[in-house]
């Protein structure tokens, strides 16, 4: 049964095939996306930043060479911004690891991790597309294998096409 209980925490609230996401928006910008279980019912948008965004995020899910340009709040870090921004440049259909990713930008994988699991935009800042050195690694900021916020991630890396780890060149799907 589908509950309404985010009505007032979400500005939007669109349905997905792994569940749903939420929309938070403020002074015409986006605050942020959230995935959300399958419990959660649709919401129409409430005002015409959430609007925007739940349109764009629709597009998403059924095309995932779509290109969000949204005004988003401004949020994180000089780092998390840094990181967001080298997260942003990974095409859709390929990953790169934590490690990976850190050394591109002069850093470290934890902080990397830590600056993906802090990311208020996902699908835009597409830290799906981030993977630890042996396996997927977590999603935001939850590591449980079989949990909800992993089989998102999965799915988003099927919608875009990921075939393959960067470490060992094998089916990311086993």
């Amino acid at each position: 049964m589908k509950t309404d209980q985010a009505s007032t925490l979400f500005n939007a609230i669109v349905p997905a095939a792994f569940g749903a996401i939420g929309i938070r928006s403020a002074d015409g910008r986006l605050r942020e996306l959230v995935y959300l279980p399958p419990a959660f019912a649709e919401k129409a948008a409430d005002c015409t930043a959430a609007e925007l965004a739940a349109r764009q995020v629709a597009h998403y899910l059924e095309d995932p060479d779509f290109r969000f340009d949204l005004p988003l709040y401004d949020a994180g870090t000089a780092f998390q911004r840094r990181v967001w921004e080298a997260i942003g440049a990974i095409p859709r259909g390929s990953v790169k690891t934590y490690g990976q990713l850190a050394r591109l930008i002069g850093s470290a994988p934890r902080a990397v991790g830590q600056a993906c699991g802090a990311n208020p935009f996902p699908l835009i800042n597409p830290c799906h597309r981030v993977t630890a050195a042996g396996g997927l690694g977590g999603f935001s900021n939850q590591d449980d294998e079989n949990g909800f916020h992993l089989s998102v991630k999965r799915w988003l890396l099927r919608h875009e096409g990921a075939t393959a780890s960067p470490w060992q060149q094998q089916a990311i799907w086993d």
